[in-house]
């Protein structure tokens, strides 16, 4: 029988202890990489305002990820409304037909008005 080896086995090596859970928020380190013109955009954002670069992209994702948020919410509580029945679904081709009219009634008035 083969002997299985673990961290005991070799103390002058370093093994990682990662959570039990499949995502954790206790990870912290994360290496991202942009392209270059929207790297270029972030490098302009932290001349400007002193920001540090990765306060400066923290910042961003946390206003991202609560815009996500609410708008899975908003999303969340349409669908409900009409799997309820609270909201009746307007068919496709009536809203088409609703655009092309607006689109049509532009076209026809001046312009300027």
């Amino acid at each position: 029988m083969e002997k299985a080896f673990g961290p005991a086995d070799f103390p002058a090596l370093s093994f990682p202890v990662l959570p039990h859970c499949r995502f954790s928020r206790t990870l912290k380190g994360m290496e991202v990489h942009f392209a270059p013109d929207l790297q270029a955009k972030i490098d302009q954002l932290v001349t400007e305002t002193g920001y540090a670069p990765d306060k400066l992209v923290a910042d961003a994702m946390a206003g991202y990820v609560a815009e996500l948020a609410e708008t899975r919410e908003m999303l969340d509580s349409r669908y409900d409304d009409l799997k309820s029945g609270r909201v009746k679904p307007i068919p496709g081709d009536e809203i088409e037909a609703w655009f092309r009219e607006k689109s049509a009634a532009a076209r026809r008035s001046p312009s300027g008005s």
